[in-house]
């Protein structure tokens, strides 16, 4: 009897289907994430369980750690008008060189007299830790202040809204000096902002 041959079968896989998932996955990934922005002094946030996500415009982010204060703006607009009315206030000078490249600065903390140099610096020179010293915020020098007034002018100006304001603070921070920001905050009648805190994890 003879033997029935079986048909060869292709071992071939169309991998077509996979790679265009795959593709677009990344692509996913890549437009819904947010870059980490390097910051002159990293903060270690507490913990909660609320999950709300920051405005991504008209948004100030003050930073406190170490009894230091750091200011960062959203948007290079209103940092560029906001260093304009703290140069005048101050009576200082700035190149619009100096006015361009501290619009891309994200996050800083020295006093006003030392913000040329530090506009001089690269980005990774000046977010070498220790190297800026924070905003004096005490009520002989209080510039927190003023570089707060001036970002609130600058977004009513230039985006007709009012300024939202987000304090990120150390865990380990001792209370007085979270208090001094909010009442900078309160004296301009800023009685609602937001308190970044990290994701609380299961074994909290």
């Amino acid at each position: 009897m003879a033997k029935v041959k079986m048909s060869k079968q292709s071992t071939k896989i169309d991998m077509t289907a996979m790679c265009d998932v795959a593709f677009l996955l990344l692509s996913f990934f890549v437009m819904t994430s947010t870059a980490k922005i390097p910051e002159p002094l990293p903060v270690d946030t507490p913990a909660s369980t609320v999950q709300t996500k920051l405005p991504d415009a008209d948004l100030v982010t003050i930073t406190v750690g170490k009894e230091k204060v750091f200011f960062g703006m959203i948007g290079q607009d209103i940092r560029r008008d906001a260093l304009g009315k703290i140069a005048e206030k101050y009576k200082v000078q700035f190149t619009e060189e100096e006015t361009k490249r501290f619009s891309l600065i994200d996050g800083f903390g020295v006093p006003v007299g030392n913000l040329n140099k530090l506009i001089s610096l690269t980005g990774e020179e000046r977010n070498k830790e220790g190297l800026q010293p924070g905003i004096p915020y005490d009520s002989v020098d209080n510039q927190l202040r003023e570089w707060v007034l001036a970002a609130r002018y600058a977004t009513k100006e230039l985006h007709n809204t009012e300024l939202k304001v987000a304090i990120k603070a150390d865990g380990k921070e001792e209370y007085p000096t979270v208090k001094k920001v909010i009442d900078i905050l309160q004296k301009q009648k800023i009685n609602k902002f937001f308190l970044v805190t990290g994701l609380r994890t299961d074994d909290f």
